[in-house]
């Protein structure tokens, strides 16, 4: 391992009372690693920084996003510093600049669940021809391991990086394939006993089925792909649970390019009561089911929340 330690941005350590800013970079390591399922692999990260790690309101993470800084093989992380929430802010473009195979990869995951002093990532092994570098990194991770991740701040107040909003809802509608599976186990922790409605899932096999705990009254349907086709599973059952009134048509929603740009659309307003739609996965799946469900079945699209997580056969940006 490399000794090279690289400091991104202002360093705020030589001030006496440290700049508050919406995001932080969190120095942490790897505590614990657990495998759940075929393709299903639980990292706890820990230490004291995290005692700063922001939630909503209410103490919950939901979907809430973070990147997590993945290492180079032989390269020590680069320390980041005055991160302030955005991609444009300095200390993203210097990390940018660094050589790209001493940097490491940044990459986008969901937080599954947090505690005084842990956080749960679930990571999607596809390992074997299909795999990335957070996938490999994960399955090689020991208890130990250093780890940056990079998420909001506890002391700034409002916390950046979740989407569901639903307002309060009669009716729910939460899709999406593995990648969004562990969103959507912690939204239904969270949701009322007097909520209604569907969790649609697809997994690669039916190994990947994983138990979920809810007091609201929503069916959960596990799908297992199988080989299939990705996504088929999951537009199939949509158009069951979910079926257009009879004369009702909305407006068509503008088309998404998915191989030119990232699919991500979420209410600009709290939606009133009624159903709420919470779609993630692969982008060209989450653009077909948003069209089925603002064009066919004429949902408001302020009640419908759409967001492409990846695409298949191309990387995000980081």
């Amino acid at each position: 391992m490399s000794s090279t330690i690289v400091e991104l941005g202002d360093n705020d350590g030589d001030n006496e009372v440290e700049a508050i800013r919406p995001m932080r970079a969190f120095e942490v390591r790897v505590g614990a690693a657990r495998l759940l399922t075929p393709h299903f692999l639980r990292i706890t990260f820990t230490g004291p920084e995290l005692d700063l790690f922001g939630s909503n309101a209410d103490g919950l993470t939901l979907d809430l996003r973070i990147k997590l800084l993945i290492p180079s093989p032989g390269h020590a992380l680069p320390q980041l510093r005055s991160v302030r929430g955005s991609l444009s802010d300095d200390w993203y473009q210097q990390w940018r600049s660094l050589d790209e195979s001493t940097r490491g990869v940044m990459r986008t995951y969901t937080v599954r669940a947090l505690r005084p002093g842990e956080l749960d990532v679930d990571f999607v092994l596809h390992l074997g021809g299909d795999s990335g570098p957070a996938a490999e990194w994960a399955a090689a991770a020991r208890p130990g391991d250093p780890m940056t991740l990079i998420g909001p701040c506890a002391r700034w107040g409002d916390c950046l990086g979740i989407e569901f909003a639903p307002g309060d809802p009669q009716r729910v509608l939460l899709v999406g394939d593995e990648t969004a599976v562990p969103a959507i186990a912690a939204i239904l922790e969270s949701l009322p006993p007097h909520v209604r409605g569907h969790a649609v899932l697809e997994v690669p096999t039916a190994e990947d089925f994983l138990d979920m705990s809810t007091a609201a009254k929503v069916d959960i349907r596990w799908h297992a792909r199988n080989g299939n086709a990705h996504g088929e599973a999951l537009e199939r059952d949509v158009r069951t649970v979910v079926v257009p009134a009879a004369c009702l048509r909305g407006k068509e929603p503008d088309d998404v390019d998915v191989d030119a740009t990232i699919l991500w659309e979420t209410p600009g307003t709290v939606p009133t009561a009624g159903l709420y739609a919470w779609i993630a996965g692969e982008a060209a799946t989450v653009r077909e089911l948003r069209r089925y469900l603002v064009s066919e079945v004429g949902m408001n699209r302020n009640a419908v929340a759409f967001m492409g997580y990846w695409r298949q056969g191309r990387a995000l940006p980081e």
